[in-house]
């Protein structure tokens, strides 16, 4: 990857337009060297790097480490006076980093077409029927769409599981640049509340932008203290977009609307329940394992075919084509696209052999994707018993544990809670928190294996099982690491057998 790279004094004259310069420059600060790597780590730093002081754990030994290797310059809100190098003050860390990170990796997003995908729900699904869609589209020319999502990351050069839904500033632009040295014309990206309120997407240029929904989620001190505040984040979105293409059936939908129409060129609408949207979709019916819809649009319109289980995808899949009627996308690629589409750990279904458990492994770890993901199971399982299993993740959007113990409660016959990444804090106080809220039987398991284990093989009569909160990733969040685990799937792979091999013996 060939990068054009700039003297300091392009940086420093960067962070002074941006009024965020906090004290003079530093005397004898040599602002014609080459800077030849920005970044955070001081593991990576060479000669000739501009390092950046970020992040509630930062201490001043990282930054005498990335001078004794060959740091020149630090950025920082604060001065380090015990380490001999000159030091930028800024003011906001999180409004420069992005700049910074988009000037180093020479302005990547404006050589691409980035989808961004935002919403409390179905992000991944949207983002994926979009690869889905685009790879169809590009394989006659032997190319595909990068991804950057909660579940993994590819950018052409790079594929792994994923940590985070929108990466920091320096990752995401590096992906970028990236994905442009390898070819690559499109990138699908879910774009987090998180990432939009603190700047992390700042100088990224959408092609387009999708609006899924909003409901409460992500409401605690150290993320939105407020609806009103996460709402307000995810609009951000729209200021960096082409073309936006709104839900008009989610909730707050005129706000939503109306943000835009005020920041957009473009703006695209797509409903179930109004015919006057840009695309609408009517006739959504199951025929055997798959979920019809006729679409009608101004390009796109006709019917379309999902083989991947849950109603509520057709929402997701409205989002996918009002993207692509908006990029000029053919309506062969969408129909395609769609028909063949799978999420990796969304909806995935598993059955014993004699048909009595169905366990469904979905990512659903809030109240608006709870309520829908219950819904849908209960309209596509009549009659059966309901097992869930799910827990919440430490140190954030504590509101969870309240919703996700009230729904689990009113739609399910068993619920056993178990580790959801508790990070710092103890799953067994994270689930009698949860608990708490729980209004039918349940149990504590925090071994997140044995918690399936017990919801597969306590089965005695016809079942549907929901494995919610992890979907196919393969690590938890233990105090400050991340420890390899087998992911939901392989769990449930490997007990459904076991069920099977006893309901042989009996």
């Amino acid at each position: 990857m060939e990068l054009t790279l700039f003297p300091l004094g392009e940086y420093t004259g960067l962070l002074d337009k941006l009024g965020q310069l906090a004290s003079p420059l530093p005397e004898g600060l040599d602002l014609g060297r080459t800077v030849k790597l920005v970044s955070y780590n001081s593991q990576e730093a060479v000669p000739g790097t501009l390092f950046i002081c970020k992040g509630a754990h930062f201490r001043p030994d990282y930054l005498a480490e990335a001078q004794r290797r060959g740091a020149f310059a630090y950025v920082s809100e604060t001065a380090y006076p015990q380490v001999s190098l000159p030091c930028i003050q800024v003011w906001d860390m999180r409004r420069v980093l992005a700049p910074l990170a988009v000037k180093y990796y020479n302005d990547p997003s404006q050589k691409l077409k980035v989808v961004g995908v935002t919403g409390t729900k179905g992000k991944s699904s949207t983002a994926y029927y979009l690869k889905y869609i685009l790879d169809e589209y590009l394989a006659p020319q032997d190319k595909s769409c990068g991804v950057i999502s909660s579940i993994e990351t590819w950018d052409g050069a790079e594929r792994f599981e994923s940590h985070l839904t929108t990466p920091e500033p320096l990752e995401l632009q590096k992906h970028f640049a990236h994905a442009v040295s390898a070819g690559l014309e499109y990138m699908v990206m879910e774009a987090s509340s998180q990432a939009l309120k603190y700047h992390r997407t700042l100088g990224t240029r959408f092609a387009a932008a999708a609006f899924l929904n909003i409901g409460n989620d992500h409401i605690s001190p150290i993320e939105h203290p407020d609806f009103d505040d996460y709402f307000h984040s995810k609009l951000k979105i729209f200021s960096q977009a082409e073309l936006a293409c709104v839900n008009l059936d989610c909730g707050h939908g005129e706000e939503v609307l109306a943000a835009a129409r005020e920041a957009c060129g473009a703006v695209l609408t797509f409903s179930r329940r109004d015919p006057a949207a840009g695309v609408y979709a009517h006739d959504v019916r199951k025929v055997g394992g798959d979920i019809l819809f006729q679409a009608e649009a101004a390009r796109l319109g006709g019917q379309y075919r999902l083989t991947m289980p849950g109603l509520f995808n057709v929402d997701n899949a409205l989002a996918a084509i009002a993207v692509c009627q908006g990029l000029n996308i053919p309506r062969q690629a969408v129909q395609a696209g769609l028909s063949q589409a799978r999420v990796p750990g969304r909806m995935e279904v598993y059955a014993s052999r004699d048909g009595e458990v169905t366990a469904i492994v979905d990512y659903a770890h809030n109240r608006l994707s709870f309520e829908t993901l219950f819904r849908s199971v209960a309209e596509e399982y009549p009659g059966r018993r309901i097992v869930t299993v799910f827990g919440c993740p430490g140190k954030k959007a504590f509101d969870r544990r309240r919703d996700l113990g009230q729904v689990s409660g009113a739609y399910s016959d068993l619920v056993i809670l178990t580790e959801e990444d508790s990070g710092e804090e103890d799953t067994l106080s994270i689930c009698e928190e949860i608990a708490a809220h729980v209004a039918c039987p349940w149990e504590i398991q925090p071994n997140r294996g044995e918690a399936i284990r017990r919801a597969v093989l306590s089965c005695r009569e016809p079942s549907v099982l929901l494995i919610t909160g992890k979907g196919a990733e393969t690590r938890q969040k233990r105090g400050m690491e991340y420890i390899d685990t087998p992911s939901d799937v392989d769990y449930v792979k490997a007990f459904l057998r076991e069920y099977d091999a006893r309901r042989r013996r009996s």
